[in-house]
């Protein structure tokens, strides 16, 4: 509030009001509080009014900010609403931009954007397709449509956007260490244990480029790919990644992605911890070489006879209830690695090898395998029905199988299609056996096997990148704008996963995400807005990360103030 002093009927008049800032004109515009006077009157009164005046208003500013008196808000029935105007905005991106600004974000962008000079705003720009990556994940086009439901300064085109992408993709290296390197000094990262695997993104498009690529996809899509290797550490947090074109086998992404690290990331001796995919004799010896070692998972029935007869002997094994057993070896074998010649030399290797059977795991095989079981049986009786794609996955529980080269569809011969009896029941031999092999034999069984369950927490990343920040499909062309948009996707997964460790871990990031959304508030009028959801996630933020989710009614300078604060490290 202040003072106004202005002219009536040729007399001064002094009036306090209240200014704010009209949301469609963007001018300042003030009403009334109170009508004090004319000026020659009141200074009968007092001395100089205008000086007695002022001290009240002061005295009124303070006594609302202390005391948060009710204040009064004139409302018009007869108003109509306004066309494309945002009268809904949204403050629980607060927390994104608390660790935003944690990680130094803001400033990593500023210093490296001079060089381009740019006429946009690179932090202001990045900070629209992150927040609205994790909260709203949209066509770069419908997020900058959208960027109105922020609280931020969005003065920049959809071209910058466009331009934008092509710029962050000179320094995608130094951010990705950056982050690191945060995480490291400000969350207590470690890096003696880390987890890698490797997943599949599809573009919608059927052609294909030098990163573009047909390959096995995941999701089984006909559509070209981009690999990606994801290195993630022991608090759910991702490290670091790489693309790579879509036809590249999963074991080849390890080595370059991990040789990166260890020479840019300033690490020590690491334990790769991944699934079978990865665990190939190059893979083992490129660790062991580097002084690192590795806990992998290990085919059971694809193995040699030799494990799995030791799989399936009881001998050695030890009986935790009725569901559980366990045991391990110390084992010498040699593998096969590839050398500079193109050829294969035979290195022998110690490791130890860790057998586990679960009764529960056993169930869920049994379990999964049974809609595959269903379609082989119809398979067999309806082969007419199927080709070689719709076949996948039960077509191996079918003998007499012959598929057209060029169609795939299933050619007739004399011997009919029948259902492989032998094959479903040498499988379900090993049903709820695991094995897993690991440099590491001086660990316990049981410090292994809770090793290599952390597994999850990767697999979980690839579900989060994929279906709550929608990386994929990906619509984007151009190279350049790819890789930016993968770089956008790490970065969120950056941000929204240590928000939830920040959170203890006690919620999914879907229902962070949920709640961050509905912390939204609608405009009333002068400025003040009514927010109309709370919730314990909401709650904890406030208390955890000091951002104050907790108000109903708030004042565009309160909201800016909130804002600010996510600022400050």
């Amino acid at each position: 509030m202040n003072l106004q002093v202005g002219k009536s009927n040729g007399r001064t008049y002094l009036t306090i009001v209240q200014g704010y800032r009209d949301p469609v004109t963007k001018k300042v515009r003030h009403k009334t509080i109170k009508s004090l006077g004319y000026l020659d009157d009141l200074a009968k009164k007092y001395t100089d009014p205008i000086v007695h005046f002022r001290s009240v208003v002061e005295e009124m500013n303070k006594k609302i900010a202390i005391e948060k008196q009710p204040i009064t808000i004139n409302l018009n029935p007869e108003e109509i609403l306004v066309e494309n105007q945002t009268n809904r905005k949204n403050i629980g991106y607060a927390a994104l931009s608390k660790l935003y600004h944690e990680l130094e974000l803001d400033v990593f962008f500023h210093n490296h954007s001079r060089a381009f000079k740019a006429e946009f705003n690179t932090n202001n720009v990045m900070k629209l397709l992150i927040f609205s990556r994790i909260l709203s994940p949209n066509s770069k086009k419908k997020t900058y449509e959208d960027k109105d439901y922020y609280f931020e300064n969005t003065e920049f085109s959809l071209d910058d956007i466009y331009r934008c992408l092509t710029q962050i993709v000179n320094f995608k290296d130094r951010l990705k260490l950056h982050l690191h390197r945060q995480m490291r000094s400000k969350f207590g990262r470690t890096t003696d244990l880390v987890y890698y695997d490797v997943t599949n993104y599809y573009f919608e498009t059927d052609r294909q480029d030098e990163m573009k690529r047909k390959g096995v996809s995941k999701e089984h899509r006909p559509n070209p790919i981009v690999q990606m290797g994801l290195l993630m550490d022991t608090k759910g947090i991702p490290i670091s990644y790489d693309l790579f074109p879509g036809n590249t086998n999963d074991c080849e992404t390890l080595m370059p992605t991990l040789d990166k690290v260890k020479r840019d990331y300033d690490v020590g001796r690491i334990i790769v911890v991944a699934d079978k995919g990865i665990n190939t004799a190059d893979n083992i010896a490129f660790s062991l070489a580097k002084g690192d070692g590795y806990v992998y998972s290990q085919t059971v029935r694809g193995a040699n006879k030799e494990l799995k007869d030791y799989v399936l002997d009881e001998s050695g094994y030890i009986h935790i209830g009725d569901n559980y057993k366990i045991k391990s070896r110390l084992y010498p074998r040699e593998i096969a690695v590839s050398n500079s010649k193109g050829s294969r030399t035979k290195v022998r290797i110690d490791e130890k090898q860790v057998i586990f059977y679960s009764a529960d795991y056993d169930r869920r095989a049994k379990a999964e395998r049974a809609t595959t079981l269903s379609k082989a049986l119809d398979l067999v009786n309806n082969p007419s029905r199927y080709n070689r794609a719709t076949s996948y996955g039960a077509a191996k529980y079918v003998k007499n199988l012959v598929f057209d080269p060029k169609t795939g569809e299933i050619v007739t011969t004399k011997q009919k299609p029948v259902f492989d009896e032998s094959k479903l029941r040498e499988e379900e031999k090993f049903d709820g056996y695991y094995a897993i092999v690991t440099s590491e034999w001086k660990k316990s069984d049981d410090e292994i096997i809770e090793i290599y369950r952390g597994l999850w927490k990767i697999e979980d990343a690839f579900k989060v990148t994929k279906s709550d920040l929608e990386t994929r499909p990906v619509y984007l062309s151009r190279n350049d704008h790819i890789e930016a948009h993968f770089l956008i996707c790490f970065t969120s997964l950056v941000i929204v996963r240590l928000l939830a460790l920040c959170l203890d871990n006690k919620y999914s990031i879907p229902k962070i995400v949920e709640s961050l959304n509905k912390s939204s508030g609608t405009l009333l009028e002068e400025n003040w807005y009514v927010f109309d959801y709370a919730d314990e996630i909401t709650k904890a933020i406030t208390e955890k990360l000091g951002v104050d989710l907790s108000h109903k009614y708030l004042r565009l300078g309160d909201i800016r103030k909130i804002l600010g604060s996510t600022k400050k490290s």
